[in-house]
């Protein structure tokens, strides 16, 4: 989590920004582990293979808290290995890894397994891996934060089961090549609950199939790839309607489903997805999931973005729990939870970071979405004001990019101090039509990847003909906002930037009744100014600093 003076910025959502009333804690640097190394590094046991398929089959038990299943594993080999990696948190249990008709030993090592294959694999060959399992997976203590499975019960008492794992990963609830640089292409799954009880999961509904010993089990597939976090269940006494949005790829299919007593309100509240998806289709480019639909399910706890099944839980209400994260007013105009996990289907779940130290590019542009679909139904002012005033939230703590190969990601300030360095980025730019055309092609370049935050920053700098290095490296590589330090004296304006990396030199535009544009860099310039005070344009997330003696040069 993410230590703000009043509240935590809780990273769901993959930590999403929650807010909870918290005190406030120093940050300490983190001590790391062998196992959060075989948890963050691309090891010698992942790299050969190439996972390309699950085709997950498990049953629940909300009496026992237990579940029992099998992962049908398919992978492309890379290179001729015999040790393979699989991972499964504690106190999860593998039964018996089977390929070609014969049990494989493994070795285990705290979350992680090293299994033995039966037979050297073959450079370009396709295999798969059964692997059986069962346990009582670890338990959300205050999802999604910190999460596991959730074993919740409706208001009427029914079980109601979840699954929130992003910061702790998939495998904490089934065996898996864990790690976000490699997303399956394709997945099944196959949920068993009993039968009064529906099982929704992510992409399409394939089949439903009453058991002879009053279970049901539900197929649901995803044609399209998708990280392991994003593979959940959610089992309730659920009910279903459905909608369609005619557009930029076509009709697309929209889901809800939500517990029979909220139906009438999700209802009404759920009307806000159309536009939304307009808007956001709008910026950045078609929904990236159209083979697989869209949809909201209602679960125990606040949200997730689930690529294709997105979690809901803000209590049909506006704001983030019916709170403005901005302060402004603006934020209580629409439902927080559906405007900011939907978001992640395209930066998160089509776009997705290869090392969860780079998840700035999930939280940041999304966070960011916020303000755009801000300015989509209020205007341009309206959008300004709100990522202007989410600044309140930045703690400035530490580095927004984590730790990378050790399972770390960085500052919670990867949300809104990310959204401010894009939306200053964006005045950089001037051209709000080129600002746009470089989102779209964000999302159509690294349409369905996992990407690094060296590939965002290149392609960005690439596309607007611009060097934005000395900005990325600014506010996601430091813990400084650039001040900029002058002084007025007549009818002079002296100026410099101080709390800033080497060579950072942005150019900065400041209000007045004609525009006029600084090009800032460490060392001092003078330049004629008649105004009788200093007044930066706000949308560019900087501080300023006026000096009142003669500057010595």
């Amino acid at each position: 989590m993410a230590k703000m003076k009043h509240f935590f910025v809780a990273c769901k959502f993959s930590l999403c920004a929650f807010l909870l009333p918290m005190p406030h804690l120093v940050a300490q640097a983190p001590l790391y582990t062998h196992a959060d190394t075989l948890k963050g590094t691309i090891t010698k046991e992942r790299a050969w293979w190439d996972a390309q398929y699950y085709d997950l089959h498990v049953s629940f038990s909300p009496a026992d808290s237990s579940i029992s299943g099998y992962n049908r594993i398919r992978y492309k080999v890379k290179e001729s290995r015999q040790v393979l990696q699989l991972d499964l948190w504690q106190p999860m249990l593998i039964d018996s890894v089977i390929q070609n008709s014969k049990r494989c030993e493994w070795l285990r090592t705290g979350n992680v397994f090293f299994i033995f294959l039966s037979q050297t694999q073959s450079i370009g060959e396709t295999y798969e891996l059964l692997v059986y399992f069962h346990g009582k997976p670890h338990r959300a203590k205050l999802p999604p934060w910190e999460g596991g499975i959730i074993w919740a019960k409706d208001k009427n008492g029914n079980p109601w089961v979840a699954m929130a794992c992003q910061g702790m990963s998939a495998s904490v609830w089934f065996p898996n090549k864990d790690h976000q640089y490699d997303e399956v292409d394709s997945a099944s799954m196959y949920f068993t609950a009993v039968k009064d009880l529906v099982a929704v999961s992510n992409g399409r509904l394939r089949s439903k199939k009453i058991n002879n010993d009053e279970t049901a089990t539900y197929q649901w597939a995803v044609v399209n790839p998708i990280n392991n976090y994003n593979i959940v269940p959610y089992i309730g006494k659920y009910v279903n309607f459905k909608d369609t949005l005619h557009g930029l790829g076509g009709v697309l299919d929209l889901d809800y489903w939500v517990l029979e007593d909220d139906l009438a309100k999700a209802r009404r509240q759920f009307t806000q997805v159309k536009p939304m998806l307009r808007c956001f289709e709008d910026w950045f480019g078609k929904y990236p999931f159209y083979e697989d639909g869209y949809k909201l399910v209602q679960a125990p706890f606040l949200g997730m973005e689930h690529q294709s099944a997105i979690a809901y839980g803000n209590k049909f209400q506006n704001g983030y729990r019916g709170q403005d994260l901005s302060l402004t007013g603006w934020g209580l105009k629409w439902d927080f939870i559906i405007v900011h996990e939907s978001g992640h289907e395209w930066f998160a779940n089509s776009i997705t970071a290869k090392d969860v130290a780079d998840n700035w590019v999930h939280e940041g542009f999304t966070a960011y979405a916020e303000n755009l679909y801000t300015e989509y139904l209020f205007g341009k002012k309206a959008g300004a004001e709100y990522v202007i005033g989410t600044r309140a939230a930045v703690e400035n703590d530490r580095p927004i990019i984590g730790d990378y190969n050790v399972n770390h990601d960085g500052s919670g300030d990867m949300y809104y101090k990310a959204a401010n360095m894009l939306h200053t980025i964006r005045q950089l730019v001037n051209n709000d039509s080129l600002w746009k055309e470089l989102l779209r092609s964000l999302n159509k370049t690294f349409w369905h990847q996992t990407v690094t935050t060296q590939q965002i920053e290149s392609y960005m700098s690439t596309y607007l003909k611009q060097d934005l290095q000395h900005v990325f490296d600014q506010y996601l590589r430091t813990i400084q906002i650039p001040v900029l330090e002058y002084q007025l004296e007549k009818k002079q304006l002296k100026y410099r930037w101080t709390a800033c990396v080497p060579g950072f030199d942005m150019p900065l535009k400041l209000e007045g009744n004609a525009a006029l544009w600084l090009k800032p860099t460490e060392t001092w310039q003078t330049v004629d100014y008649l105004l009788p005070a200093l007044s930066p344009d706000p949308n560019f997330y900087v501080k300023t600093d006026q000096k009142q003696k003669e500057i010595k040069r």
